[in-house]
């Protein structure tokens, strides 16, 4: 993907930018329909940061660490996000209620 040109990803409703700040990067995301999962968030808490994506080098050990330490992940296995990287995502009620992201290169 290039950054800041946007991406629709059908399978799961929803169009993806990534625009950079600095050495970090943003991600808007727009709901294409009402069953999107983006939509579904906003309807229910509204605009603003849906989670934040921390990369790791090695997403299985980080996931199989956190769960070791009682953390609860959404995806039991890595899979394939929007930008090619394998993705992961623990639950917010592990987090102190933020949604959160590992990806990995």
């Amino acid at each position: 993907m290039i950054v800041g040109v946007p991406k629709e990803i059908k399978q799961d409703e929803y169009r993806v930018a990534m625009l950079p700040v600095g050495e970090s990067r943003i991600e808007l995301l727009e709901p294409l329909g009402p069953t999107s999962p983006v939509a579904k968030h906003i309807e229910a808490r509204g605009e603003g940061i849906q989670h934040v994506a921390i990369e790791v080098d090695d997403i299985k050990a980080h996931m199989e660490d956190l769960a070791s330490k009682g953390a609860v992940l959404i995806d039991k296995q890595p899979r394939i996000g929007a930008h090619g990287k394998k993705i992961a995502f623990l639950h917010p009620k592990s987090t102190l209620g933020v949604l959160l992201e590992l990806c990995q290169e």
